[in-house]
């Protein structure tokens, strides 16, 4: 079955660093873009970085861009968010899914109804 399981969260204080893994199993990663999302209590889980299958390129929303970059290693199976200069309001529960690009959406769409566990990350002096 197909899962996602991330890591590498954490305290940090702002205008820190932290690197997200995903590892994922389940289907063939290389053939799907993937995305990281974020949640805070009470609010919908958002996107905030997508990377494709073929070429790699990224889409970022702009709370993240020229902070956040995300990359992929498809011999690892592992998607990673590097994050740079952390601010409060990016304290959530982070998570990786899959991605199908959608023709009216600009981001890739969650291809599986299943998520991981999610990683927290804490921000805060």
């Amino acid at each position: 079955q197909v899962q996602f399981v991330e890591s590498g969260g954490g305290l940090v204080q702002p205008g820190g660093s932290l690197k997200l893994s995903c590892v994922t199993s389940g289907f063939t990663f290389k053939t799907y873009a993937m995305n990281w999302y974020r949640q805070v209590p009470g609010k919908e889980r958002e996107i905030v970085a997508s990377i494709t299958s073929t070429d790699h390129s990224t889409k970022y929303v702009d709370s993240v861009k020229g902070r956040f970059t995300i990359s992929r290693d498809n011999a690892k199976n592992t998607v990673y968010l590097q994050m740079n200069s952390l601010k409060s309001e990016d304290t959530a529960v982070y998570y990786c899914n899959a991605g199908v690009p959608h023709p009216n959406m600009k981001y890739p769409l969650a291809a599986f109804p299943s998520w991981g566990q999610g990683t927290q990350v804490s921000v805060t002096a």
